[in-house]
């Protein structure tokens, strides 16, 4: 099984080398960068389960990249690390939407028994989307089938599937096609061109027989039908 991928961001030289060093033994994949923009890129485009974040930074603050996450990333498990004397910016930050956090000075146990418990929770954490309701049937992302009315049903691939259920925990709001690059694909989209989303969608259409089910937002991308 492939090691999770932690993405840290501290620009304390001695904490982050610390940090980097006791997960990398503790059989982790980590990246790390070391001020707020390069930070906040790097939390958009890579591949990671867990993030742990300093919140002064140089160039822009930990506050300002949760406030990206919590838009482009949502429910993206992150760790604040703290000093001792910040508690009310570590109110702040989980009311942003961060999962824990650990006060520095931190032993390598404490850090690594924090990073256990969410990566715990974020693997068990049951899909906010099991079912999605249609005109004419419904969706059981479970078993990946779209159910008509009429007892007829229609098989979704894997990926159809979980564009389907991005879009639908999205509601509300148009999706750009990066996003749903990086989340869906699980790619960089950055200096890709490619019409696999909009290929995806046009089969789910299909498949719906709905062409209102999935909504094109000119410029901006795609949302779920009403």
């Amino acid at each position: 099984m492939e090691s999770p991928t932690i993405l840290v961001i501290e620009d304390d030289a001695a904490v982050r080398r610390g940090v980097v060093d006791a997960l990398s033994f503790a059989g982790y994949t980590v990246l790390a960068e070391s001020e707020g923009e390069a930070g906040r890129a790097t939390a958009l485009r890579a591949r990671y389960q867990l993030l742990l974040l300093d919140l002064v930074l140089p160039g822009c603050s930990g506050f300002d990249i949760l406030e990206v996450l919590s838009r482009e990333r949502p429910g993206q498990p992150v760790i604040i690390l703290s000093a001792r004397g910040e508690e009310g910016d570590r109110v702040r930050g989980l009311k942003m939407g961060a999962d824990d956090y650990v006060v520095k000075p931190f032993s390598v146990r404490e850090l690594l028994a924090r990073v256990d418990a969410v990566l715990r929770r974020s693997t068990e954490r049951p899909s906010t989307v099991q079912t999605h309701p249609m005109d004419g049937g419904e969706v059981d992302f479970a078993r990946r089938e779209v159910r008509f009315k009429g007892g007829e049903r229609e098989e979704l691939s894997e990926r159809e599937a979980n564009l389907l259920r991005y879009l639908v925990a999205q509601s509300g709001r148009a999706v750009p096609r990066e996003e749903l690059l990086r989340h869906v694909w699980g790619i960089d989209p950055r200096n890709i061109e490619t019409r696999t989303v909009d290929m995806h969608v046009a089969h789910l259409r299909q498949k719906l027989r709905n062409q209102e089910a999935v909504l094109t937002v000119r410029g901006k991308g795609y949302m779920i039908g009403a």
